[in-house]
């Protein structure tokens, strides 16, 4: 085994491939199945955090409540005289006249606390009830909730704190939460409808299967908004953090208990409210991993056939022309890909041809590909289309088809723009700003909320002759090293007219609020070299300067500088009239009047 092990070739390009395909798929399909649900856990816990924070803020105001309406009762027991008659031994006008009084009491009082569906007195000696109550209590259920009050008054202690929970009661099919306080010959007390102290959190949002509950202090529901769909849910781990419940563990649970009664307030929220769209992505994500897994295999024989038995037939002949063999030819594989393919053909032309070339012409060759790559690097960046790409395709996502027409558009006049400039040495400063208004629309769109900018240019100076991109490059390398996430970074570009010089020049300046250029790069720019050292960064500014000297010659110039207190400044300066002594150049036109 140790034999085999050692005998894999590991610096070899199949083996380098094989294993990289590997790290890089293992570790993604892991991390792909450890987003997932970590994203359901941080989503659960928001979730949960935020229902938490509203039951408790409400069971807070309940006990409050509660707790008030007790205070309420002692007063009238100790203080009211109506009460306080009726307990004693009074004549019977005396006693109906006290009972006419607090029944009014009673019923000024429920306005008073709109929270309690129920105040009462009842009179021992007499075994009279005065009650006022509101609410769906029907006669029979009057009937009832008079017979428990009696029940609970003649076994009710002396008791004028309020240290006691109110108590659970059934009665027609609902539950109360009822109080009754007892001193000597005379009971007194509340009750309140579970019903109604749920109804402020009717707004809570639990989707289709979800609802809000109270349950006792043995998990059993006593009061819910909705019906359950699942009647597995179970309400007896304590609520001082939530937890998942149900048949699949698919809803959340978070509640909070009440001091003053043995019950609890419940939220009962389904996974598919709280996580929306996350539960298809778990599921796709666990789909798309198990996909990949099964086609790793796949891939490593694919990669194989098509690349790593290719390349080995390729290292063979190498290592043959390495020996001074220049006969071997490589033997057609009809079923190898087209690049392939082209490699042979070129690989048998090199070999035919390698003993007829010159060492100075491999070193033209170089010169003119490094001459090439020079040119390349001048053009423009290539991230610039694939972030615009990629905006098109996050706005499709969000289908934001607006924002997707004009991106659209602006690309396309973008594209028409640059292609049509290559052939023209001038273009009008108008065409030039529209150019460049294009390109900071495209860029707000790939970086919102970052940078803003302004452009102050006079209408007489519109018609004026400029090389084409000008701006646009100044204004990119701007962007690129000015604009930075948490600073809003303004830009402003400015024109004016000196016509008091030797031939009227406009002086055209960029300027923004970042950091400014660094030393090394003003020192490299100011040196007029190619960008070498820190002035590299800022090759489009060594290009404008070039394409200045090549246009006017002396004529025209361009400075970099910071500004005050910070932020770079980009100022050039162009003559009016591109042609020498006031003759007009007729190599541009206004790419406004050819569409």
């Amino acid at each position: 085994m140790y034999s085999h092990i050692k005998a894999i070739p590991w610096n070899s390009i199949r083996v380098k491939l094989v294993l990289g395909l590997l790290g890089v798929a293992i570790p993604l399909i892991a991390l792909l199945i450890y987003m997932s649900y970590y994203s359901v856990n941080v989503i659960h816990n928001q979730v949960a955090v935020s229902n938490k924070n509203m039951i408790s803020i409400q069971m807070r105001q309940i006990d409050n409540q509660l707790s008030e309406i007790e205070r309420h009762l002692v007063n009238l027991s100790r203080s009211e005289v109506s009460v306080l008659t009726m307990k004693d031994a009074v004549p019977d006008n005396t006693y109906m006249m006290a009972k006419s009084d607090v029944s009014r009491k009673l019923s000024s009082d429920l306005s008073v606390y709109p929270y309690i569906d129920g105040l009462f007195v009842y009179s021992f000696p007499r075994h009279d009830f005065v009650e006022a109550y509101k609410g769906s209590l029907n006669y029979n259920g009057l009937l009832k909730m008079r017979d428990y009050l009696q029940e609970s008054s003649t076994s009710q202690h002396r008791f004028y704190g309020m240290e006691a929970n109110w108590q659970l009661q059934e009665i027609e099919g609902t539950y109360y939460a009822i109080k009754v306080l007892r001193d000597d010959n005379i009971s007194i007390g509340s009750w309140v409808s579970l019903k109604t102290l749920m109804s402020p959190m009717s707004v809570l949002n639990t989707g289709e299967t979800g609802a809000m509950l109270f349950v006792d202090d043995q998990g059993n529901p006593l009061y819910r908004t909705k019906p359950f769909q699942d009647e597995t849910l179970d309400f007896t781990h304590g609520f001082d953090s939530y937890y998942m419940s149900g048949k699949d563990k698919d809803y959340l649970i978070v509640g909070e208990t009440s001091k003053k009664a043995d019950l609890s307030m419940v939220a009962v929220i389904p996974d598919k409210l709280t996580l929306e769209n996350l539960p298809y992505l778990k599921k796709t994500a666990s789909i798309l991993s198990a996909f990949a897994i099964l086609l790793l295999p796949v891939s490593l024989w694919f990669l194989r056939k098509v690349l790593l038995r290719p390349l080995q037939k390729i290292v063979q002949l190498m290592r043959r022309i390495g020996e001074g063999n220049f006969n071997v030819r490589i033997e057609k594989m009809p079923s190898a890909p087209e690049e392939f393919q082209l490699v042979y053909r070129t690989f048998d032309q090199m070999v035919s041809q390698i003993e007829k070339l010159k060492i100075d012409v491999y070193e033209e060759q170089l010169s003119k590909q490094r001459a090439e790559l020079k040119q390349l690097q001048l053009q423009i960046n290539p991230h610039f289309f694939m972030n615009s790409l990629n905006i098109l395709y996050h706005l499709a996502q969000v289908k934001r088809y607006e924002l997707i027409q004009e991106m659209t558009l602006c690309l396309v006049q973008y594209f028409r723009y640059m292609f049509q400039s290559n052939n023209q040495a001038l273009v009008l400063l108008k065409d030039e700003l529209q150019h460049t208004r294009n390109y900071l629309r495209i860029q707000q769109l790939r970086l919102p909320y970052q940078f803003k900018s302004e452009i102050h240019v006079p209408d007489y100076l519109l018609e004026t002759p400029v090389p084409p991109l000008m701006l646009q490059t100044i204004v990119e390398n701007t962007i690129k090293y000015a604009v930075r996430a948490d600073v809003l970074t303004m830009l402003f570009i400015e024109a004016v007219l000196d016509d008091l010089a030797e031939e009227p020049i406009v002086c055209l300046t960029v300027r923004d609020t970042g950091d400014g250029f660094s030393d090394e790069v003003l020192d490299a720019i100011h040196c007029g070299g190619q960008g070498t050292g820190a002035g590299r960064e800022h090759i489009g500014l060594w290009n404008v300067r070039e394409r200045l000297r090549l246009q006017y010659g002396n004529r025209a110039t361009m400075d970099c500088y910071n500004d005050d207190p910070h932020g770079a400044v980009v100022e050039l300066v162009i003559p009016l009239s591109p042609g020498q002594d006031g003759k007009e150049l007729s190599v541009y036109a206004s790419f406004t009047d050819r569409g």
